[in-house]
């Protein structure tokens, strides 16, 4: 079984990254090595206000790569572990009795930061999973019947392990939809596995580990990203890459609506971190193995052939024509 997945096409992220973008990375890097590639990836889900879905095995450095960001943009980190026996208010928070003043008061629970991390989602019951995307999709908690916004930022990046499925609940469609980007860690290579054992030889590098820019500074770097042009031939472009999954024969679910929303805000947060104020279709070729991977269902034929939901977006991006021209400020310049 292969853990590492690269993707198909070579993304510009390292030709201009804007000066904000490269000093959160290269401090990132102090801990997570080898990972450039995949903290970018992070910080396009981040900028789209997006979340994220890590699906690989234990010890390669989700926590750490989380942790990471977190310090880096000054942001309050929260880990949830979900096991099967874990309930929705123990993400959410619960309402508590106090006899002194004969009211509830809320305790707050672990969903209230700004990075969280929810470790091994797929252990825990349907009930506490939509608890959690729940929020990831509205931006808010309620709790007895009280309406609570979440802090701003607000991202999730939630993991699963995909070699062990015994007492696990996977992730219905319509929830795998809520995230932005699936991705993988991998393994290092030989050369980078030495680097790691060297930098925690004494002591581990997240525990020194400083913010580069503000909370204040990354909303208004989201801001920014937000506002980066899309040319009507790109929009156009990522609408025929979905509809294409909705044809595909080998396909028994294509991608909705939203996931055509997901990759345009993908496309944007990455135009912004490559030094861009427009999307050009590259950028979209790069990100559609990300954004459309999970959010389509093989048929039964594509599952008997062996085929991977990888390979089909694959196959259905060399069916769909790519925009030459465009006419907009968006043009290449």
């Amino acid at each position: 079984m292969k853990f590492r997945s690269k993707p198909r096409f070579d993304g510009p992220f390292d030709r201009n990254l804007r000066p904000e973008i490269e000093a959160i990375v290269d401090n990132i890097e102090k801990v997570m090595i080898g990972k450039r590639e995949e903290v970018l990836l992070c910080l396009v889900a981040l900028f789209a206000r997006g979340h994220i879905l890590l699906e690989d095995v234990p010890g390669v450095g989700k926590t750490m790569m989380v942790r990471a960001v977190a310090k880096s943009i000054n942001a309050t980190f929260r880990r949830i572990q979900f096991t099967p026996d874990l309930m929705p208010s123990d993400v959410t928070g619960i309402s508590i009795y106090n006899p002194k003043d004969q009211k509830f008061e809320y305790r707050q629970g672990p969903i209230m930061g700004n990075i969280i991390l929810a470790d091994e989602i797929n252990r825990t019951s349907p009930k506490t999973q939509s608890a959690l995307l729940e929020s990831m999709e509205e931006g808010h908690i309620t709790v007895d019947g009280t309406t609570m916004p979440l802090p701003n930022p607000f991202m999730v990046l939630a993991t699963q392990n995909p070699i062990e499925y015994e007492g696990t609940y996977p992730l219905p469609e319509a929830q795998l939809d809520r995230f932005l980007i699936k991705m993988k860690m991998g393994y290092p290579t030989p050369a980078e596995e030495i680097k790691v054992l060297e930098n925690v030889a004494l002591a581990h590098p997240i525990e020194e580990l400083e913010p580069v820019v503000t909370l204040q500074e990354l909303l208004s770097l989201q801001k920014q990203a937000r506002d980066v042009f899309v040319d009507e031939s790109i929009k156009a472009y990522i609408v025929d890459l979905a509809n294409q999954t909705r044809r595909h024969p080998l396909i028994y679910l294509g991608v909705s609506p939203r996931g055509s929303i997901a990759l345009m805000k993908a496309a944007k947060s990455y135009a912004f971190i490559c030094g861009r104020d427009f999307v050009i279709p590259d950028d979209v070729k790069y990100l559609t193995p990300f954004v459309f991977g999970h959010r389509i269902i093989l048929n039964a034929e594509a599952n008997y052939k062996g085929m991977t939901a990888e390979e089909l977006v694959a196959d259905i991006m060399n069916l769909v024509h790519v925009p030459l021209h465009m006419h907009g400020r968006g043009k290449e310049r």
